[in-house]
Protein backbone atom coordinates (compact mmCIF):
# COMPACT_ATOMS: atom_id res chain seq x y z
CA UNK A 1 0.00 0.00 0.00
CA UNK A 2 1.06 3.49 -0.68
CA UNK A 3 1.98 5.79 1.68
CA UNK A 4 -0.77 8.03 2.98
CA UNK A 5 -0.75 11.90 3.03
CA UNK A 6 -2.59 12.95 6.54
CA UNK A 7 -1.91 16.78 5.18
CA UNK A 8 -3.91 15.99 1.83
CA UNK A 9 -8.00 17.04 1.82
CA UNK A 10 -9.78 13.81 1.07
CA UNK A 11 -10.43 15.18 -2.90
CA UNK A 12 -6.35 16.08 -3.17
CA UNK A 13 -5.98 12.71 -1.75
CA UNK A 14 -7.97 11.09 -4.62
CA UNK A 15 -6.05 13.06 -6.97
CA UNK A 16 -2.73 11.91 -5.72
CA UNK A 17 -4.31 8.41 -5.78
CA UNK A 18 -5.33 8.80 -9.17
CA UNK A 19 -2.09 10.16 -10.17
CA UNK A 20 -0.17 7.55 -7.99
CA UNK A 21 -2.53 4.47 -10.24
CA UNK A 22 -1.84 6.03 -13.81
CA UNK A 23 1.77 6.48 -13.06
CA UNK A 24 2.72 3.32 -12.36
CA UNK A 25 0.08 1.29 -14.52
CA UNK A 26 1.44 3.01 -17.79
CA UNK A 27 5.22 3.84 -16.57
CA UNK A 28 6.48 0.41 -16.63
CA UNK A 29 6.16 -0.46 -20.36
CA UNK A 30 6.91 3.58 -21.72
CA UNK A 31 9.43 5.03 -23.62
CA UNK A 32 11.00 8.07 -21.71
CA UNK A 33 8.65 10.14 -24.09
CA UNK A 34 5.68 9.17 -22.41
CA UNK A 35 7.11 8.54 -19.47
CA UNK A 36 7.82 12.49 -19.20
CA UNK A 37 4.35 13.29 -21.04
CA UNK A 38 2.51 11.80 -17.94
CA UNK A 39 4.09 13.02 -15.67
CA UNK A 40 3.55 16.86 -17.65
CA UNK A 41 -0.01 15.89 -17.17
CA UNK A 42 -0.04 15.01 -13.47
CA UNK A 43 1.70 18.30 -13.04
CA UNK A 44 -0.58 19.85 -15.47
CA UNK A 45 -3.88 18.97 -13.39
CA UNK A 46 -2.12 19.57 -9.97
CA UNK A 47 -1.66 22.67 -10.66
CA UNK A 48 -4.88 23.69 -12.18
CA UNK A 49 -6.38 22.05 -8.91
CA UNK A 50 -3.99 24.57 -7.04
CA UNK A 51 -5.49 27.63 -9.35
CA UNK A 52 -8.90 26.79 -8.67
CA UNK A 53 -10.02 29.20 -6.17
CA UNK A 54 -8.61 32.12 -8.15
CA UNK A 55 -9.84 30.72 -11.31
CA UNK A 56 -13.10 30.47 -9.82
CA UNK A 57 -12.46 34.20 -8.75
CA UNK A 58 -11.71 35.04 -11.86
CA UNK A 59 -14.81 33.32 -13.32
CA UNK A 60 -16.70 35.41 -11.35
CA UNK A 61 -15.23 38.93 -12.29
CA UNK A 62 -15.51 37.74 -15.94
CA UNK A 63 -19.18 36.58 -15.44
CA UNK A 64 -20.11 39.65 -13.27
CA UNK A 65 -18.96 41.81 -16.27
CA UNK A 66 -20.59 39.99 -19.02
CA UNK A 67 -23.73 38.35 -17.78
CA UNK A 68 -24.65 40.71 -14.43
CA UNK A 69 -27.86 43.12 -15.83
CA UNK A 70 -26.39 46.69 -15.06
CA UNK A 71 -29.99 47.86 -13.80
CA UNK A 72 -29.70 44.64 -11.32
CA UNK A 73 -31.69 45.71 -7.44
CA UNK A 74 -28.36 44.44 -6.12
CA UNK A 75 -25.30 46.36 -7.48
CA UNK A 76 -22.82 43.96 -9.25
CA UNK A 77 -19.82 44.83 -6.94
CA UNK A 78 -22.13 44.15 -4.08
CA UNK A 79 -22.64 40.61 -5.67
CA UNK A 80 -19.27 39.77 -6.20
CA UNK A 81 -18.86 40.26 -2.55
CA UNK A 82 -21.23 37.91 -1.73
CA UNK A 83 -19.95 35.07 -4.62
CA UNK A 84 -17.04 35.43 -2.65
CA UNK A 85 -18.08 34.74 0.50
CA UNK A 86 -19.96 31.78 -0.94
CA UNK A 87 -17.08 30.02 -2.63
CA UNK A 88 -14.55 30.22 0.29
CA UNK A 89 -17.44 29.25 2.59
CA UNK A 90 -18.08 26.03 0.41
CA UNK A 91 -13.80 25.37 0.00
CA UNK A 92 -13.98 25.06 3.75
CA UNK A 93 -17.70 23.16 4.13
CA UNK A 94 -16.66 20.52 1.24
CA UNK A 95 -12.75 20.02 3.31
CA UNK A 96 -11.46 21.71 -0.06
CA UNK A 97 -9.22 23.32 2.22
CA UNK A 98 -8.20 22.49 5.54
CA UNK A 99 -8.36 24.64 8.75
CA UNK A 100 -4.45 24.22 9.43
CA UNK A 101 -3.74 27.03 6.74
CA UNK A 102 -7.40 28.63 6.82
CA UNK A 103 -5.76 31.68 9.06
CA UNK A 104 -3.01 32.37 6.39
CA UNK A 105 -5.43 33.25 3.82
CA UNK A 106 -7.29 34.90 6.07
CA UNK A 107 -4.36 37.08 7.39
CA UNK A 108 -3.40 37.67 3.30
CA UNK A 109 -7.04 38.54 2.45
CA UNK A 110 -6.36 40.97 5.53
CA UNK A 111 -2.80 42.17 4.15
CA UNK A 112 -4.30 43.01 0.92
CA UNK A 113 -7.06 44.72 1.80
CA UNK A 114 -5.34 47.20 4.15
CA UNK A 115 -3.25 47.95 0.90
CA UNK A 116 -5.90 47.92 -0.86
CA UNK A 117 -7.45 50.81 0.91
CA UNK A 118 -4.23 52.64 0.78
CA UNK A 119 -3.32 52.11 -2.57
CA UNK A 120 -7.17 53.16 -4.42
CA UNK A 121 -7.26 56.61 -1.58
CA UNK A 122 -3.40 57.12 -3.09
CA UNK A 123 -5.03 56.91 -6.93
CA UNK A 124 -2.50 53.70 -7.67
CA UNK A 125 -5.83 51.88 -9.11
CA UNK A 126 -10.17 52.44 -8.73
CA UNK A 127 -13.02 50.34 -8.65
CA UNK A 128 -16.48 51.06 -9.15
CA UNK A 129 -17.97 53.38 -7.13
CA UNK A 130 -21.67 52.04 -6.21
CA UNK A 131 -22.39 49.04 -3.46
CA UNK A 132 -22.33 49.04 0.42
CA UNK A 133 -20.12 46.26 1.06
CA UNK A 134 -16.95 47.74 0.97
CA UNK A 135 -14.22 49.99 3.15
CA UNK A 136 -13.78 53.83 1.32
CA UNK A 137 -13.11 52.79 -2.55
CA UNK A 138 -12.27 49.60 -1.78
CA UNK A 139 -15.37 46.98 -2.67
CA UNK A 140 -14.70 43.70 0.01
CA UNK A 141 -14.43 41.24 -3.05
CA UNK A 142 -11.06 42.01 -3.37
CA UNK A 143 -9.50 40.88 -0.33
CA UNK A 144 -10.55 37.26 -1.58
CA UNK A 145 -8.15 37.86 -5.08
CA UNK A 146 -5.43 38.39 -2.39
CA UNK A 147 -6.74 35.49 -0.70
CA UNK A 148 -6.55 33.61 -4.15
CA UNK A 149 -2.55 33.94 -4.06
CA UNK A 150 -2.41 32.29 -0.43
CA UNK A 151 -4.44 29.58 -1.92
CA UNK A 152 -2.80 28.62 -4.41
CA UNK A 153 0.50 28.74 -2.23
CA UNK A 154 -0.68 26.74 0.86
CA UNK A 155 -2.09 23.61 -2.26
CA UNK A 156 1.09 24.01 -3.84
CA UNK A 157 2.96 22.94 -0.90
CA UNK A 158 0.42 20.29 -0.13
CA UNK A 159 -0.16 18.33 -3.86
CA UNK A 160 3.99 18.41 -4.57
CA UNK A 161 5.19 17.64 -1.10
CA UNK A 162 7.45 21.00 -2.23
CA UNK A 163 11.43 20.38 -0.41
CA UNK A 164 14.33 22.78 -0.37
CA UNK A 165 17.98 22.58 -0.46
CA UNK A 166 19.84 26.22 1.16
CA UNK A 167 16.25 28.00 1.99
CA UNK A 168 17.12 31.08 3.54
CA UNK A 169 17.15 31.56 7.28
CA UNK A 170 13.31 32.59 7.91
CA UNK A 171 14.15 35.87 10.10
CA UNK A 172 15.65 36.94 7.45
CA UNK A 173 12.62 36.34 4.84
CA UNK A 174 10.17 37.51 7.36
CA UNK A 175 12.21 41.02 7.89
CA UNK A 176 12.22 41.14 3.89
CA UNK A 177 8.82 40.11 3.56
CA UNK A 178 8.24 43.40 6.29
CA UNK A 179 10.28 45.42 4.00
CA UNK A 180 8.85 44.54 0.83
CA UNK A 181 5.38 45.53 2.62
CA UNK A 182 6.36 48.45 3.99
CA UNK A 183 7.63 49.73 0.65
CA UNK A 184 4.28 49.41 -1.25
CA UNK A 185 3.25 52.07 1.22
CA UNK A 186 6.65 54.35 1.52
CA UNK A 187 7.26 54.54 -2.25
CA UNK A 188 4.52 57.76 -2.27
CA UNK A 189 6.22 59.49 -0.59
CA UNK A 190 9.82 58.10 -0.39
CA UNK A 191 12.25 56.64 -3.32
CA UNK A 192 11.00 53.74 -4.71
CA UNK A 193 12.78 50.81 -3.08
CA UNK A 194 11.30 47.62 -5.17
CA UNK A 195 14.71 47.49 -7.05
CA UNK A 196 16.72 47.04 -3.85
CA UNK A 197 14.34 44.45 -2.79
CA UNK A 198 14.28 42.67 -5.63
CA UNK A 199 18.09 42.07 -5.25
CA UNK A 200 17.83 41.15 -2.05
CA UNK A 201 14.93 38.50 -3.14
CA UNK A 202 17.53 37.21 -5.60
CA UNK A 203 20.27 37.96 -3.18
CA UNK A 204 18.06 35.65 -0.65
CA UNK A 205 16.51 32.82 -2.52
CA UNK A 206 19.31 32.33 -5.40
CA UNK A 207 21.27 29.46 -4.28
CA UNK A 208 17.94 27.92 -2.84
CA UNK A 209 16.38 24.52 -5.07
CA UNK A 210 12.83 23.90 -4.71
CA UNK A 211 12.67 19.61 -5.11
CA UNK A 212 8.81 18.25 -5.43
CA UNK A 213 7.02 15.16 -7.15
CA UNK A 214 4.22 15.15 -8.73
CA UNK A 215 2.94 12.09 -7.03
CA UNK A 216 3.92 10.36 -3.10
CA UNK A 217 6.11 7.52 -5.04
CA UNK A 218 7.11 9.53 -8.11
CA UNK A 219 10.88 10.99 -8.77
CA UNK A 220 11.85 14.19 -7.46
CA UNK A 221 12.26 16.73 -9.39
CA UNK A 222 14.84 20.27 -9.10
CA UNK A 223 13.78 23.87 -9.66
CA UNK A 224 15.46 26.93 -8.67
CA UNK A 225 12.95 28.75 -6.82
CA UNK A 226 13.68 32.35 -8.27
CA UNK A 227 12.52 30.39 -11.46
CA UNK A 228 9.47 28.93 -9.78
CA UNK A 229 8.75 32.60 -8.09
CA UNK A 230 9.26 34.58 -11.49
CA UNK A 231 6.52 31.66 -13.09
CA UNK A 232 4.12 32.69 -10.55
CA UNK A 233 4.72 35.85 -10.92
CA UNK A 234 3.78 35.68 -15.05
CA UNK A 235 0.46 33.78 -14.57
CA UNK A 236 -0.61 36.33 -11.69
CA UNK A 237 -0.01 39.16 -14.38
CA UNK A 238 -1.96 37.17 -17.05
CA UNK A 239 -5.12 36.96 -14.51
CA UNK A 240 -4.81 40.65 -13.51
CA UNK A 241 -5.10 41.15 -17.62
CA UNK A 242 -8.41 39.41 -17.37
CA UNK A 243 -8.96 41.35 -14.18
CA UNK A 244 -8.97 44.81 -15.70
CA UNK A 245 -10.58 43.49 -19.27
CA UNK A 246 -13.41 42.29 -17.09
CA UNK A 247 -13.21 45.74 -15.33
CA UNK A 248 -12.83 44.55 -11.95
CA UNK A 249 -10.66 47.56 -11.10
CA UNK A 250 -8.50 49.89 -13.90
CA UNK A 251 -4.76 51.56 -13.70
CA UNK A 252 -4.90 55.30 -14.30
CA UNK A 253 -3.45 54.23 -17.70
CA UNK A 254 -6.76 52.43 -18.72
CA UNK A 255 -9.56 55.13 -17.65
CA UNK A 256 -9.88 56.10 -21.16
CA UNK A 257 -10.40 52.52 -22.53
CA UNK A 258 -8.51 49.17 -21.81
CA UNK A 259 -4.99 48.39 -22.69
CA UNK A 260 -2.46 45.50 -21.53
CA UNK A 261 -0.78 46.06 -17.71
CA UNK A 262 2.94 46.68 -18.73
CA UNK A 263 4.57 43.60 -18.12
CA UNK A 264 6.74 45.47 -15.63
CA UNK A 265 4.40 44.93 -13.34
CA UNK A 266 5.35 41.25 -12.72
CA UNK A 267 7.59 42.90 -10.36
CA UNK A 268 5.36 43.94 -8.20
CA UNK A 269 3.63 40.76 -7.88
CA UNK A 270 6.61 38.58 -7.39
CA UNK A 271 7.48 41.16 -4.71
CA UNK A 272 3.78 40.66 -3.18
CA UNK A 273 4.46 36.83 -3.68
CA UNK A 274 7.24 36.86 -0.95
CA UNK A 275 4.58 38.14 1.53
CA UNK A 276 2.77 35.04 0.13
CA UNK A 277 5.44 33.08 0.63
CA UNK A 278 6.76 33.75 4.49
CA UNK A 279 2.67 33.25 5.58
CA UNK A 280 3.18 29.76 4.10
CA UNK A 281 6.21 29.12 5.63
CA UNK A 282 4.28 29.91 9.12
CA UNK A 283 2.59 26.79 8.56
CA UNK A 284 4.22 24.21 6.32
CA UNK A 285 7.94 25.19 7.44
CA UNK A 286 10.68 24.06 4.35
CA UNK A 287 11.97 20.46 4.55
CA UNK A 288 14.93 18.98 3.04
CA UNK A 289 14.79 15.81 0.83
CA UNK A 290 15.84 13.58 3.02
CA UNK A 291 13.09 15.05 5.93
CA UNK A 292 10.08 12.88 6.81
Amino acid sequence: MSQQRTDFTPLEERIDDWAHRRSAALAADAGPLRRGLIELVVFTLKQAWACVFGAAMLVLLVAARLLYPDDALLVRSDALVIAAVALQAAMVAFRLESGREMWVIVLFHVVGTVMEIFKTYAGSWSYETDGFLRIGGVPLYTGFMYAAVGSYMVRVFRLFDLRFARYPPLWATGLLAAAIYANFFTHHYLPDARWVLLALVALLYGRCVMSFRNQRTGPWRRMPVLLAFVGVAFFLWVAENVGTGAGAWIYPHQQAGWEMVPLSKMVSWLLLMMISVVLVTVVYRPRAVEER
